[in-house]
């Protein structure tokens, strides 16, 4: 068989079943036998680290929720095949009734770059604190005092809380962790 051209193109799914999407496509795929047509199946994802009670999660997001990238040539039956997946909604900008548009070169290189360049970056930090909230000190000198936030340093990762010790109004800069939210 002669090499078949492979585009880029963009499938819309379900929000928060990218991943159960995308191995159903590839399930459907391999059943079918279309595995020549079809060469990846990508959900471009970020690592954060969600703070909850205090700990740490590492979780995966998706980059761009409800979007899956597929590179495939999409002829024959390929793509009424991708479209009769369960949670499939349909292929990015598509018109009704017409073909799927591929991506322009430009653009993958852009979403692949960006995918490569989130596995390298630093871990995001989702900060679940707002300013003027009360939260308990659980660590450190002051463990124990209720304060308000009155400042988030993102670079830092800091707090900056004012407790009351003494009658005294006092900043401290405390770390996400060693603080609670007060319910």
């Amino acid at each position: 068989m002669a090499e078949s051209v492979k585009n880029w193109y963009v499938v819309r799914a379900i929000g928060g079943k990218e991943n159960k999407v995308k191995s159903y496509i590839e399930n459907e795929i391999a059943r079918l036998g279309l595995s020549d047509f079809v060469e990846e199946i990508l959900v471009p994802t970020q690592k954060v680290i969600q703070i909850r009670k205090g700990k740490k999660y590492n979780i995966e997001k998706p980059y761009f929720p409800g979007y899956i990238m597929v590179k495939a040539n999409l002829s024959g039956e390929v793509p009424h095949v991708i479209k009769s997946v369960t949670g499939v909604i349909g292929f990015l900008g598509e018109v009704k009734g017409g073909d799927p548009v591929p991506l322009r070169k430009a653009e993958v290189n852009r979403m692949l770059g960006k995918v490569d360049e989130l596995a390298i970056q630093n871990e995001n930090v989702v900060i679940p604190y707002i300013v003027g909230e009360t939260v308990k000190v659980v660590d450190g000198p002051f463990n124990g005092f209720d304060g308000v936030i009155e400042k988030i340093n993102e670079e830092k990762r800091k707090l900056e809380v004012m407790v009351k010790i003494f009658g005294r109004r006092t900043p401290l800069e405390l770390s996400y962790m060693q603080v609670n939210k007060v319910s």
